[in-house]
């Protein structure tokens, strides 16, 4: 009977697939298991701990341990990362020995690898194995002298054993090899931190012919200035002068021989050392022709060392010779640089060679040769202005400051022209400044802020209300927020509350930013002592109905917070009720993020605000009420079909 009624068991149809086309959106496996990882669908557990009773149990878990690892190297002995798991491992037993044995093993296969030496070396070191790890080091040194990162390190290691010797022996072999340039600087600082100055002297010796470049001889001769053996480094200068000869001079060496000659600040310096300085005089000027005749960084330390030596007109001819290279290009960036050579040049002819008329005609030159149409330098004009009232020719330094603003005007000379007039209280030539500067630029909030604070100063309170007036209403500011806050604090300090009331409500007819709101709030609150509180309260309320409809739900709760402290302060306990009943749910949710090429980029959580007193949002929150209240008539219900017993229990009751 039983067979024959398993004879009759139905089996079930396989269901036949109608449309065998391929789907539109093919989903394929590696996007499956994408998806589960980032929305957390699978969470394995972890794996259960392994606690080793006895000593039985711990040579059972070493030896299928050692199997395993044993195994992935038989798999590929050429990777690296199994070995040094495998000896890290044996270290972590104490078992230093084994560890060895499977470094060595590992050097057999690889004994180019970096790591594979660095993991063994420091695997002694940490073990307080010394003479392995100089054993170590000396093999890899040996096998790879030209990995860098050996020689540091078995160098730091005798260092911090205090074997100084032993770490100065391993830089000299290192040395031998003629290593890049930070190894001998390496070498170099070491003999310094203990105080072996003469060895450092040895060893720059060296460096600079194996490495003979500039700016080695450079750093050889300032290390001879800082320790104060200023002969010593004019013989560097000297040879590395001679070492290069006039077929290989740089203009960078001959220049930091001149500063280190300027810094001595001798008179009568050694024959030989007046030679290379006319040397470098006579070569380094045909140089800067011929080479890159507007490099105007190699002109500033020629005329500085021209300066310091030779008598007014020669450092007028060079001045001429270098203002002479106008760059080619009309753009001001190329400019920038050349500039200063005029700056220096008229600073030069006032203070120094105290020549008013030759300065004069230094700076008319410069405003000549500038291309203003294109673009100008305002620190030019402003300069000249005040050359010419350091002379007291007021009449030529108003001239320049109108011929400059009427020909490129600036903001910095508008400012630099209306600071001048201020400061000789000139009020009606500033008033008139002002008024061209903002027909020039009637976008500048600060122009228009400080024209008020000026006709203030002068007590035209209904003048400078007149400006504020015309300033906001500018088609365009690039500063709305701080005009509109300096009009406000004006009306408040003249305690015009009525009027400061009303700039509020049109300032917010223009915007409805929360901070307006709060910034409203406050005056209310210390304006009058009449009501004051009511009038704050008034405000929030207001508030609070026209943010509504705002879209930045942090705004409004940034508003209920302000009104919460309010009310935590000066309210009752009504309204401290009534505004705990406003504030809004904080709730977590998450959204689904894009790509910039339109692909999956996961899901973002982020926090959202339901507030109370929505009413677009109440049916939402009543549906989200009764789905609770459905899962949890569902979950009694599984509950009670699962005990039936509990449900006897109850009715016998």
């Amino acid at each position: 009977m039983a067979s024959t009624a398993a004879g009759k068991q139905r089996i079930p149809k396989v269901a036949k697939v109608k449309n065998k086309a391929p789907a539109e959106v093919q989903i394929t496996a590696e996007q499956l298991l994408r998806e589960a990882k980032e929305r957390e669908l699978e969470l394995l557990p972890p794996p259960p701990q392994q606690k080793i009773t006895d000593v039985e149990e711990l040579n059972d878990y070493k030896l299928r341990k050692r199997k395993t690892f044993e195994d992935n190297i038989r798999k590929n002995r050429t990777v690296i990362s199994n070995w040094i798991k495998y000896a890290q491992w044996e270290e972590s037993l104490k078992e230093i020995q084994r560890a060895r044995s499977i470094y060595e093993r590992a050097l057999d296969v690889d004994y180019r690898n970096v790591t594979l030496w660095l993991k063994y070396a420091e695997m002694e070191m940490k073990n307080r194995q010394v003479n392995h790890a100089r054993n170590i080091w000396d093999r890899a040194i040996t096998t790879l002298p030209r990995v860098n990162q050996f020689w540091y390190k078995y160098t730091y290691m005798e260092e911090m054993l205090g074997n100084v010797a032993g770490s100065r022996q391993v830089f000299e072999r290192w040395m031998e090899w003629q290593p890049e340039e930070q190894a001998w600087h390496s070498y170099i600082n070491f003999e310094l931190r203990y105080k072996e100055v003469d060895r450092a002297r040895s060893i720059y010796e060296r460096f600079v012919l194996v490495h003979p470049e500039v700016k080695n001889w450079i750093k050889y001769a300032r290390f001879e200035e800082k320790h104060s053996y200023f002969a010593h480094a004019r013989k560097v200068y000297e040879r590395a002068v001679e070492f290069f000869g006039e077929e290989h001079m740089d203009e960078h060496l001959y220049v930091a021989f001149a500063k280190f000659e300027e810094n001595q600040k001798e008179v009568r310096l050694k024959d030989e050392a007046v030679l290379v300085l006319v040397t470098a005089v006579c070569v380094l000027l045909p140089c800067l022709w011929k080479a890159n005749p507007h490099n105007y960084d190699a002109w500033f330390d020629y005329l500085r060392l021209v300066e310091s030596d030779t008598d007014a007109e020669t450092v007028r001819e060079v001045y001429e010779r270098a203002i002479a290279n106008v760059p080619p290009i009309q753009e001001k960036r190329h400019w920038k640089r050349y500039i200063y050579l005029w700056i220096n040049y008229a600073l030069y002819e006032e203070l120094e060679a105290k020549d008013a008329e030759r300065t004069r005609q230094v700076y008319q030159a410069c405003l000549e040769l500038l291309p203003h149409k294109k673009f100008t330098f305002a620190k030019m004009w402003l300069l000249y202005a005040q050359f010419e009232i350091r002379q007291k020719n007021l009449p030529l330094a108003r001239r320049a400051l109108g011929t400059s603003i009427g020909k490129c005007p600036k903001n910095k000379l508008f400012k630099g022209y209306i600071e001048l007039e201020l400061q000789l209280r000139e009020f009606d030539r500033c008033r008139k400044l002002y008024e061209k500067f903002l027909e020039f630029a009637p976008e500048n909030c600060t122009s228009w802020i400080k024209f008020a604070e000026l006709e203030t100063i002068l007590g035209d309170i209904d003048r400078a209300r007149a400006i504020y007036e015309l300033a906001i209403g500018q088609p365009r500011l690039d500063m709305p927020e701080v005009l509109w806050k300096s009009y406000i604090d004006f009306e408040i300090e003249q305690e015009e509350y009525e009027k400061t009331r009303n700039l509020y409500r049109r300032l917010l007819q223009r915007t409805q930013h929360v901070k307006v709101w709060i910034s409203l709030a406050q005056f209310e609150l210390s304006a009058g002592r009449d009501e004051r509180l009511q009038r704050c309260r008034q405000v929030y309320e207001e508030a609070n109905k026209a943010m509504r409809s705002c879209e930045e739900k942090e705004e409004r709760v940034m508003l209920l917070e302000s009104w919460r402290s309010f009310e935590d302060e000066f309210g009752t306990d009504a309204t401290k009720e009534r505004i705990d009943k406003l504030m809004p749910e904080k709730i977590k949710k998450r959204r689904k993020l894009q790509a910039e090429d339109g692909s999956d980029a996961g899901w973002e959580e982020y926090y959202d605000y339901i507030f109370p007193e929505d009413t677009a949002n109440q049916p939402n929150l009543k549906l989200l009420a009764m789905a609770k209240l459905w899962k949890k008539q569902q979950q009694e219900s599984e509950a009670a079909a699962m005990d039936p017993d509990k449900d006897i229990d109850e009715s016998q009751t």
